[in-house]
């Protein structure tokens, strides 16, 4: 294992650490507090920078800073156009997510970004079919982005676009 595994494996660890208080916090109240999701950004951009100082390819960091702004703008519209159905906090963890699954590969951002438009719409098609919920119910969206995100994650690793550089 080299350094650079070392160092993408606790990132991925703490991103797993991440997501899942995020994903609680989203269920329980309706919010990605900002104290949480923000400071990641520049944690994971020092990360992944120490990573490529220590011989990762300098392309894979290009390439999540191109996908962290395509999957912020991209929610960003959402919210412009439609403010209730999209939150805030949506949008800011769409750049994160963007900066890691472009770090995996371009096949871990597509799927992770529409594997979690498929589980939210499910989720709520199941409330609607229980009657639980209506068109106006707002449901958090985060813990489906972040699920989508690892789904994303394990398909590209498995469809041989690999998250560690041992994986090759």
């Amino acid at each position: 294992m080299t350094a650079v595994d070392l160092v993408l494996s606790a990132a991925f660890i703490a991103f797993a650490a991440l997501s899942i208080t995020l994903a609680v916090i989203d269920i329980r109240t309706h919010r990605l507090p900002n104290a949480i999701v923000l400071p990641a950004y520049p944690v994971t951009l020092v990360v992944l920078t120490v990573c490529c100082l220590l011989g990762e390819d300098w392309g894979r960091l290009a390439r999540g800073l191109i996908g962290a702004l395509a999957l912020f703008v991209f929610y960003l519209a959402l919210r412009l156009m439609s403010p209730r159905g999209m939150g805030g906090g949506d949008v800011k963890l769409a750049g994160l997510l963007g900066l890691l699954l472009a770090w995996v590969g371009w096949t871990a951002l597509a799927v992770g970004t529409l594997a979690g438009f498929v589980l939210g719409g499910l989720y709520g098609i199941g409330l609607l079919a229980a009657r639980r919920a209506d068109r106006r119910t707002a449901i958090p969206f985060g813990p489906w982005m972040l699920a989508g995100a690892w789904i994303g994650i394990a398909v590209a690793v498995w469809s041989g676009d690999p998250l560690l550089s041992s994986v090759r």
